[in-house]
C-alpha cells in the first residue's frame, strides 16, 4: 500500500535537493519573436542551480565582486572611490594652491 501524502516525501525532497546542489543543474532556453521573418526580439535564459562550492568549482563567483551582495566588495568599492576623490582633490589644490589656504583662514 502506498504511504499517505506527506509522509516520507520530506526525506525524498531533501535527497533530491542535496543531489541537485551537489551536481548542479542547468536550464537553458531561448525566446525569439519574429514578424515576417524579421527577428524583433531574442531573449536568452540560462539558469544554474548549484551549491556555492560547486559554482566556484565551475568558475562562477560573480557574487563575490558584486557590492550589493558582498560586504567586502562594497568596502573595496568605497576604498577605491575614496582614493579617486582624494586624487581629484589633490589635483584641484595643485591648480589653485592659494585658494585652499584662504578658505581655511578666518
Amino acid at each position: 500500500m502506498p504511504e499517505p501524502y506527506g509522509q516520507g516525501s520530506g526525506a525524498n525532497l531533501a535527497d533530491i535537493l542535496e543531489r541537485v546542489l551537489d551536481k548542479g543543474i542547468v536550464i537553458a532556453g531561448d525566446i525569439r519573436i519574429n514578424l515576417l521573418d524579421i527577428e524583433l526580439l531574442t531573449i536568452k535564459l540560462r539558469l544554474i542551480v548549484a551549491s556555492v562550492d560547486k559554482a566556484k568549482e565551475m568558475g562562477i563567483d560573480w557574487w563575490e565582486t558584486d557590492p550589493a551582495l558582498s560586504s567586502r566588495a562594497r568596502r573595496d568599492e568605497l576604498t577605491r572611490e575614496n582614493a579617486e576623490l582624494r586624487e581629484r582633490l589633490a589635483r584641484l589644490e595643485e591648480l589653485e594652491p592659494g585658494r585652499a589656504e584662504k578658505k581655511e583662514a578666518p
